[in-house]
């Protein structure tokens, strides 16, 4: 099955300095507003995720979710976190490693498409 989001290795690696410094986190792709649409990471409690949020799947062991509207424009993508180096959003537990995850994304192919409105995971 095609995953909705996946992740580099660096990210996979940052991932883990975490879960190492602050143990079990989640994602949510942000909307742009404050953090220029980057996955943020949250402790349990810092975020409350509900009906107008999108679970994605898992990074790193991680759930990654994505608000309902913001999904509706990224439906037709996959999610791509990476990491760069830097600053990114100030509400994100990695702010503290001079690093910043990274939203990259790419069009799902025809079949990838087909793949995953069969499985009930997408609608046009």
């Amino acid at each position: 099955m095609v995953e909705r989001v996946t992740a580099t290795d660096a990210a996979l690696e940052l991932i883990e300095v975490l879960k190492q410094k602050y143990g079990p986190f989640f994602f949510h792709q942000s909307g742009g507003c404050c953090d220029n649409s980057a996955a943020n990471a949250y402790l349990p409690g810092e975020l409350t995720i509900g009906a107008g949020d999108v679970h994605l799947g898992e990074i790193g062991g991680c759930p990654f979710y994505i608000g309902r509207a913001q999904y509706e424009y990224w439906k037709h993508t996959q999610l791509i976190i990476d990491v760069i180096e830097g600053h990114g959003g100030t509400f994100s537990l990695e702010g503290s490693e001079g690093k910043a995850f990274h939203t990259r994304s790419r069009l799902f192919a025809d079949a990838e498409w087909a793949e995953l409105k069969a499985a009930g995971l997408v609608s046009d």
